[in-house]
């Protein structure tokens, strides 16, 4: 499940945040199966997606960790480096190999609170982010666990 195109970065900022942003990018992959970070972990760095996909995952209880969402090109991967206490509260994992930029959360952060537009268009960004990502999780953990599913497959 592909994320609506307000929540993907070139479409969610506008162009001089989007290039400002870039600009502190650094290139990364990573091989199919590799873990980004676990759930409970300490959220100091996040994804763009270039190429590729990221499965996010939430620890169940007895059961085998579910997966929520698929992430695929522009996505963000992890929105958790924003907000204090800064602790992951999904997981991920490349579902494919992984070619993404990789950003220091410590360094937008000081970039949002230098440039206050810059902080609220980013903030706005990562809220519907959060947003999407809360519903999706709702939506599969009842599909996964409730008795009659979420309802949303008709």
């Amino acid at each position: 499940m592909n994320a609506p195109a307000t929540t993907s970065m070139p479409r969610a900022l506008p162009a001089e945040h989007r290039e400002r942003l870039l600009r502190i990018a650094r290139e990364v992959s990573f091989p199919q199966g590799a873990r980004l970070f676990d759930e409970g972990g300490h959220a100091d760095r996040f994804w763009i997606i270039r190429t590729g996909t990221v499965d996010l995952d939430m620890r169940v209880p007895g059961r085998r960790a579910a997966v929520i969402e698929s992430l695929g090109h522009n996505e963000l991967v992890g929105w958790s480096w924003l907000y204090p206490p800064y602790s992951w509260h999904l997981g991920a994992e490349a579902a494919s190999p992984l070619r993404a930029f990789e950003f220091d959360a410590t360094v937008v952060r000081e970039l949002c609170r230098q440039d206050p537009e810059f902080g609220r268009n980013i903030a706005r960004w990562v809220g519907e982010v959060v947003a999407h990502r809360l519903h999706a999780a709702r939506t599969r953990l009842l599909d996964l666990y409730a008795p009659y599913g979420s309802g949303s497959r008709g």
